[in-house]
């Protein structure tokens, strides 16, 4: 059975092996004491949703989550910058459970909108997500400053 909770200033070690799985940025002793302040940060906001799915007592699957403001609109949007389930959890609803705790955090807060950011690459879960109602609206651009 999988369970669904918000994120614990305890999670960091699962929160970062998660997000190495996904492609992110493995931590080293470089990054270690940044990324553990940013993690604080995140832990402590307000206006983050950020959630961890968990079989059997083990982490098995990471939604990062946050709210946010929009000009063009009255209400927040939520947005989902990460979310991610470990390969041997893949199939067993951990990643519909954390999809739908995002989803009613959001109708929770008011939001109009979640939107999730996704790379190219990732068609297993594109195909995941249009199945979960979601819609392919568009790409993002970025650049490292």
């Amino acid at each position: 059975m999988v369970t669904v909770r918000r994120i614990a200033a305890d999670d960091f070690a699962a929160v970062t092996a998660l997000l190495a799985e996904l492609g992110r940025p493995a931590l080293v002793s470089e990054t270690e004491r940044g990324v553990r302040a940013a993690f604080a940060r995140i832990v402590a906001d307000a206006d983050s949703g950020a959630m961890l799915a968990e079989a059997n007592g083990q982490a098995v699957g990471f939604c990062s989550l946050h709210f946010r403001d929009r000009f063009n609109h009255g209400t927040p949007e939520a947005w989902i910058p990460d979310l991610v389930v470990t390969e041997a959890a893949r199939g067993t609803g951990a990643g519909k459970a954390l999809l739908q705790a995002a989803i009613e955090a959001a109708r929770v807060r008011g939001c109009h909108k979640l939107t999730l950011e996704s790379g190219y690459a990732r068609t297993v879960a594109h195909r995941f997500y249009g199945l979960q109602g979601m819609t392919d609206n568009g790409k993002y651009f970025s650049i490292d400053v």
